[in-house]
This record gives structure tokens, C-alpha cells and sequence, in this order.
């Protein structure tokens, strides 16, 4: 990752507080309560439909939040618009990419860059395909027309160009095959070694649990377990649920 980037390394905790949202009428998120420490990588887990997007959404600004709180560091993030949840420096990486797939891999990085006023977004983008070299051949393409694991890579190429301090990345391994997950876990640990802290969800529960330090269990809207991801690993009741052993 670029030195750039290192430099905006998280130095403040992310704290969700007994949390509540949801869409119109429905809720779908119960007093949700956790953290992530500066420079963790933690791991969302839980089936399809348990609230993990909705989660990220609340804390990107894109779902309104009922009651409860989420801070980064002395930044209160429920109630600001996703642009200055942006500029605090908590940045998502969406389920299913979405790029401008009629727009080149430049120009989709370049908008990650779009709240910037620095003359260095030029220095970032170089020192970023520096790290991925797929995307510097593929720097012309129209990003509609690349695979699907470097449409992956662009997305969160894009989200360092904003200077992200926390990535909130959803659902990163969808769609790919094993070889493609490794080449973007490898590149989440080059970012981690940053500093940056990483909230991940993951329908892959191995792959999230194996790359994070610590996760969460989500079901129905509700925090039902947490701990160390290695302890997680062995839970038994995740094992059932989650593993298929």
C-alpha cells in the first residue's frame, strides 16, 4: 500500500452503541454494540438476510439510523451524510462492486479521489497500481468489461484513494474462484499492515474468520456471539451454523 495511504493509518476506535435500524416499517437491526481498535481487522458474520449490509450502510450514511450510535474516534457518524462520513475517513467497499463500468479503471479510481483537494492524488494513484499491477495493464479497459476479481481490485483501489482510515468492505470474495480470494486477501493484509482497520463481511465464514483477529456473529439483527476469530474457528455452534461440520 502506498505511504500515503500509511499515513492516514486509524489511530481511533470505531464503536457502534446498542445500534437500531431499518427500512420503512421494518426493523432489521437490534441494538447492535461493537467495536473496531485501531489497525484490527474484524469480521462480520452471519446468513444471508442477518442484517450485515444493512450494518454497513448504517455506518456509511446510506441506511437511516433509528436509535443507538456510531462514532469514529470524537466523530459522531448517525445522522451525517455519506460524503462526510467519507471525510472522516470511514470508506465502503459495496457489495457487487459498483463501478462505472463505461468509465475506464483511471477514471473509476480517480473518483475515489473526488473530496480530495491535495496535490497528491496523483502520487497515491501510482503508488496503488504499484500495488496492483493487473490494474495498471488494465488501466484503459472500460472497468464493465474486466473480470469479475478486477472489478474487486478496483473497488478497493478506489476506496484508498480516498484515504480511508477504516474500510468497511462487503461481501469482498462473491462470485470468485479460491485463486482470486487469495490475491484479495493478500491485498487486505497489505492494507492492514498500514494501520488502516478493516471491517469485513463475508458470506465465505472460513476465508473472514481466518483473515480477521476478531468477529461477530449477526443473526436476525442481533450481536448473538463474539470473540477472537481463532476461538470463533472452534465454536462449535458457529462450526453447525456456519462451517458445515
Amino acid at each position: 500500500m502506498s505511504a500515503a495511504a500509511a499515513t492516514s493509518a486509524a489511530t481511533r476506535p470505531l464503536v457502534v452503541d446498542a445500534l437500531n435500524a431499518g427500512y420503512g416499517d421494518t426493523q432489521v437491526l437490534w441494538d447492535v454494540s461493537m467495536r473496531v481498535e485501531p489497525g484490527e481487522i474484524i469480521a462480520l458474520i452471519g446468513s444471508n438476510g442477518a442484517g450485515k449490509s444493512t450494518l454497513l450502510g448504517a455506518l456509511s450514511g446510506i441506511v437511516k439510523t433509528w436509535s443507538g450510535s456510531a462514532r469514529f474516534g470524537d466523530v459522531t457518524l448517525t445522522g451525517l451524510q455519506p460524503d462526510r462520513i467519507v471525510r472522516a475517513g470511514v470508506l465502503q467497499v459495496p457489495q457487487g462492486r459498483r463501478l462505472f463500468g463505461s468509465l475506464t479503471v483511471e477514471d473509476n479510481l480517480r473518483m475515489g479521489a473526488y473530496l480530495r483537494s491535495d496535490r497528491e492524488v496523483d502520487a497515491d494513484l501510482e503508488k496503488i497500481l504499484a500495488m496492483l499491477p493487473r490494474l495498471r495493464e488494465r488501466y484503459d479497459f472500460l472497468a464493465g468489461r474486466l473480470s469479475g476479481g478486477e472489478q474487486q481490485q478496483v473497488a478497493i483501489a478506489r476506496a484508498l484513494m480516498a484515504r480511508p482510515q477504516v474500510l468497511l468492505i462487503d461481501e469482498m470474495s462473491l462470485g470468485l474462484a479460491p485463486v482470486l480470494v487469495d490475491t484479495l486477501i493478500g491485498l487486505l493484509q497489505q492494507i492492514h499492515a498500514t494501520g488502516v482497520s478493516i471491517l469485513i463481511v463475508e458470506q465465505d465464514v472460513q476465508t473472514a474468520l481466518e483473515v480477521s483477529t476478531r468477529a461477530y456473529v449477526l443473526e436476525t439483527g442481533r450481536i448473538t456471539l463474539s470473540g477472537p476469530s481463532e476461538q470463533l474457528l472452534d465454536d462449535p455452534q458457529v462450526k453447525k451454523a456456519y462451517l458445515g461440520v
